[in-house]
């Protein structure tokens, strides 16, 4: 019988932690976000961020600036919120518009400070497997697992999707030193995608497009995690398509309540962790 990966429940069992502990301190944290421009699925994003900050005790402030914005505007108030002793974390809503250079913007973050592990030096400290921030999404993910107790250590992962954001940091953090696993990542250029997948102890989908992967191309009895979430035919669904990949897979995410709350919850997470790293 297929199990569901619940992440509605696990991610109020992390929610209920972070609640105990930032009840505990002086102060509260402070989550200041920036979004640039009027798009309206990141407004969605921020306006849950903001919500689930102020359920846990942690005080959202929200910078809404207005898609022309310069580069020098947007990293002005990074700079701004980098010299603030009362921000303890940063987050740069993606995506910005094509004109900003977002590696830039992330760059500018100060790194303890950088709660989604966009910085180069977070980034590089992922790399290396050493002590970080680590990516809200990947860590969602991994913490899913870790609850229903799915083991990664010499499983076969294959990854759709290389983003920055999910794909690449989910790659190494599930791969040698960490999960242990056999890491593949596909991508937009791989040729025969169902010949990885169907080969896939794990199968992670974070391509963005509705429906991609079919029950065919699932293995029999594969852990399945989606993590798309796109607008179709006026409802969200996710990557995957969940009722009939559910009858192969022994573990599978819904679209919602999968890795979307999964990944709310990893970063009010890293934001009380933040807090503990400024003020140790």
């Amino acid at each position: 019988m297929t199990v569901l990966l619940n992440g509605k429940i696990v991610s109020q069992m992390i929610l209920n932690a972070v609640i105990d502990e930032v009840s505990g301190l002086e102060k509260a944290p402070c989550l200041s976000t920036i979004i640039v421009g009027d798009d309206p699925a990141s407004k969605a994003y921020v306006a849950r961020k903001k919500k689930v900050c102020e359920k846990v005790g942690i005080r959202p402030e929200v910078y809404h600036l207005s898609k022309d914005s310069s580069q020098k505007d947007i990293e002005d108030v990074v700079k701004e919120l980098n010299e603030n002793d009362e921000v303890t974390g940063i987050l740069v809503q993606s995506p910005l518009p094509k004109h900003i250079d977002k590696y830039a913007v992330s760059d500018l973050i100060d790194p303890l400070k950088d709660v989604d592990c966009f910085n180069s030096y977070n980034v590089l400290r992922l790399y290396r497997g050493q002590e970080c921030l680590e990516p809200c999404t990947p860590k969602g993910i991994l913490s899913l697992l870790k609850y229903y107790q799915i083991q990664t250590e010499g499983k076969y992962v294959v990854i759709v999707g290389d983003s920055d954001i999910v794909g690449k940091p989910l790659s190494l953090m599930l791969g040698e030193g960490r999960g242990d696993a056999t890491v593949t990542v596909c991508h937009k250029a791989t040729q025969d995608l169902k010949k990885y997948t169907s080969l896939a102890d794990i199968l992670v989908s974070a391509a963005g497009e509705p429906y991609l992967i079919k029950d065919d191309m699932v293995k029999d009895q594969a852990v399945v995690i989606d993590v798309g979430m796109n607008w179709y035919n006026s409802s969200l669904v996710g990557d995957v398509d969940f009722e009939f990949v559910k009858r192969k897979a022994s573990y599978i995410t819904p679209v919602p309540g999968g890795v979307g709350p999964m990944t709310v919850a990893s970063l009010v997470e890293n934001v009380l962790k933040a807090y503990k790293l400024q003020n140790h």
